[in-house]
């Protein structure tokens, strides 16, 4: 029996495209002007996309919530509780070099059941941003 694992295709600039187009098309059948960014697995920037309606800062958090999905492999939407005082991570997002952000809009990406990146969306309330990047991975082929 192999120990290797199957090899997964990585998450692609067409993917990442894609991903965008799909978090776009949401916000804007919502009425939301909002930033998209996509990390791949390592963390590296494949798009970002700001509507030019949008508040600057919703480039800044897209981006921030893509790379906490993309580190703790999760939601963000699901580990706001855990920064709150006595929370499991209470201290995480001032213990790193690049701070996390622990805001509901970011999303891991998975291909087959492996992490292969993460996209983030600010620009809209967080419950309508973590709506807007979850449409988005899910329409993931």
């Amino acid at each position: 029996m192999s120990t290797l694992a199957a090899a997964v295709a990585p998450l692609t600039t067409q993917d990442a495209e894609a991903l965008v187009e799909a978090a776009r098309t949401a916000a804007e059948a919502a009425g939301i002007a909002a930033a998209v960014t996509v990390l791949d697995a390592g963390g590296h920037l494949l798009v970002f996309r700001r509507d030019d309606r949008a508040v600057l800062i919703a480039g800044e958090t897209s981006t921030r919530k893509a790379y906490t999905a993309l580190q703790l492999n999760a939601p963000t939407a699901d580990l706001v509780d855990a920064v709150q005082p006595g929370g499991l991570f209470h201290t995480l997002p001032t213990a790193l070099d690049r701070p996390l952000l622990f805001i509901a809009g970011g999303v891991p990406v998975h291909r087959e059941g492996r992490l292969i990146g993460a996209i983030g969306v600010g620009g809209g309330a967080p419950e309508q941003d973590h709506g807007f990047a979850t449409v988005a991975a899910d329409s993931l082929v």
